[in-house]
């Protein structure tokens, strides 16, 4: 393997302004329009040829996007005109290394230009073959990464299709094993969801049905972003599984939460999600929902039962509003109970999906860990790529740097 060289960005690629496009003139097409931070619509014409790679020039500045296809690259961005003949996939890595955003300027609106790019003195391998073989290693872990974001996908997809047809169509099998509303089934009429349910089936209150706790009122004062003490858990931190805050405060383990809490933000945005952390607390203005020992549902059933009216209530906050959930809210939410037979069917298929979701997420976490660790020292030079870069990604997890790389 060759060694990392010395050079500037602008001798490996070369950056352009992106074309004038205001909203005016988009034409309803099959091209994304890329723009600063994101697709901003889509055009009957592109510019640039995929892959190609982009990077903000007004606002959100110097995140790189990779673009597989041909795009339509706009003024609020700049992308890469030339490769120079280095890998659009090493490329692409080498910029988020760089850490592109930390160089911008204006005192307003952060900006960047290829005058700002181009003169920037950097480390970077200069032979297509170990370009190659770095921009794999880590691709692989990405395309992992999204692959296994895609089944979950799918497996949430297909929880929500069981629950669709045995719990809002009622068609779960009967005992002859065919549709049992679609089959002439027995149904009554329930006046506290004020709608038709099988015969047998129930209606419950959430809070009785299921282990509801609010988080704990820490305090703001103790926070730390250092890892000292617990980690806490805000309503920003719900949608993606993030820990970004701790507290050295004492705190009950009542509010500790476990994998398969279902959580719910109670101020601004509604999140809902499932966490997949052990040892970490909930902080205040946000709940937690977990299965009792013998509950009558499962925690993904809930899920889907209560979705409707939190989504309802998030749509109907107006924009310059916080919303707010109160406890008298989640007290009043419903939550379905089937006869006994079905409530032992549904039990073992969606828990076995939301094991299967928290255990991708899992992978994810360490695949991002790695991946993040191998960037700067694979660009850097301080770790090469073995021989063994053909392997299966999985084994990246358990030993990173046996499998895909060596001290030098």
């Amino acid at each position: 393997m060759s060694r990392v060289s010395k050079t500037t960005l602008g001798e490996l690629i070369e950056f352009q302004r992106g074309f004038d496009l205001p909203k005016s003139s988009f034409i309803k097409g099959i091209y994304p329009v890329r723009s600063s931070n994101g697709i901003l619509g889509y055009h009957n014409e592109y510019k640039v040829i995929g892959p190609g790679i982009t990077i903000g020039r007004s606002g959100t500045v110097g995140i790189p996007h990779l673009i597989k296809s041909n795009f339509y690259p706009h003024n609020t961005s700049l992308f890469i005109k030339d490769f120079k003949g280095n890998n659009i996939y090493y490329i692409y890595y080498l910029l988020k290394n760089l850490k592109l955003g930390d160089k911008k300027s204006g005192s307003g609106v952060p900006t960047m230009n290829r005058n700002h790019l181009h003169p920037l003195n950097i480390l970077a391998y200069l032979d297509n073959t170990t370009q190659k073989s770095i921009a794999k290693v880590l691709s692989d872990i990405d395309a992992k990464i999204a692959l296994n974001n895609k089944i979950n996908q799918e497996l949430e997809a297909m929880a929500k299709t069981l629950y669709d047809y045995w719990f809002v169509q009622f068609d779960f099998p009967n005992q002859n094993g065919k549709p049992y509303k679609s089959s002439g089934g027995k149904m009554v009429y329930n006046e506290e969801l004020k709608r038709e349910i099988p015969e047998g089936w129930e209606v419950g209150s959430l809070v009785k049905e299921l282990d509801v706790q609010y988080g704990y009122p820490f305090s703001t004062k103790l926070f730390n972003a250092e890892k000292k003490g617990v980690p806490v858990i805000r309503i920003r931190d719900i949608l993606k599984n993030t820990i970004s805050l701790y507290s050295v405060e004492n705190v009950d383990d009542k509010y500790k939460l476990e994998k398969g809490d279902l959580l719910i933000g109670m101020d601004g945005n509604f999140h809902m999600n499932f966490w997949d952390k052990d040892s970490c607390y909930l902080n205040q203005r946000s709940v937690r929902i977990r299965e009792k020992i013998n509950s009558s549902i499962t925690i993904f059933q809930s899920f889907f039962d209560i979705e409707p009216y939190i989504k309802a209530r998030e749509k109907n906050v107006s924009r310059t509003t916080v919303g707010h959930l109160s406890a008298r809210d989640i007290n009043g939410l419903n939550v379905i109970i089937p006869n006994k037979e079905i409530i032992d069917k549904s039990k073992s298929f969606f828990n076995s999906i939301l094991n299967k979701i928290l255990t991708n997420r899992k992978q994810n976490q360490h695949l991002t860990e790695l991946r993040d660790w191998l960037l700067p020292m694979l660009m850097n030079g301080q770790v090469q790529v073995a021989s063994t870069v053909q392997e299966d990604v999985l084994g990246m997890v358990a030993e990173p740097v046996a499998k895909y790389g060596k001290d030098k």
